[in-house]
């Protein structure tokens, strides 16, 4: 009797459970922030930096086509804080200059009611003086 291969029916039965694989955590792919970049480029280019983001935008576009997910990440990164202070000198710089501007026209005004008295107290005749 030949034992030195099993026989079909010691072989153990084959399960029908699937088994579950090991759930892969995949990260969405940076964002290139490519649409922020071109806004702040045109309409908002503050000291630069709109170009400076739209360069880093382009590179991490580059680097998620090539497939360099982490390089992509870096440059997405630097790009988003290009152009959060891009946007952010935009908008607070011109709103800092109108309160200026503001506060010097009321300052100027209340300083050109007081001296009205004493321009026209000093350029006026008295009548005590020609006596």
């Amino acid at each position: 009797m030949d034992t030195s291969y099993p026989r079909e029916d010691y072989l153990p039965a084959p399960s029908h459970k699937r088994e579950s694989p090991t759930p892969l955590r995949v990260s969405p792919p940076p964002r290139d922030h490519l649409v922020w970049s071109i806004f702040n480029t045109l309409y908002m280019n503050f000291c630069c930096l709109g170009f400076v983001a739209l360069a880093f935008s382009v590179k991490a576009r580059d680097r998620k086509v090539a497939g360099d997910v982490e390089a992509a990440r870096r440059f997405s990164s630097k790009a988003r804080c290009y152009n959060a202070l891009a946007t952010a000198g935009s908008v607070v710089l011109p709103l800092l200059l109108a309160a200026l501007v503001i506060t010097g026209v009321i300052h100027l005004s209340k300083l050109a009611q007081d001296s009205v008295g004493f321009f026209t107290y000093q350029l006026s005749p008295s009548d005590d003086e020609d006596k």
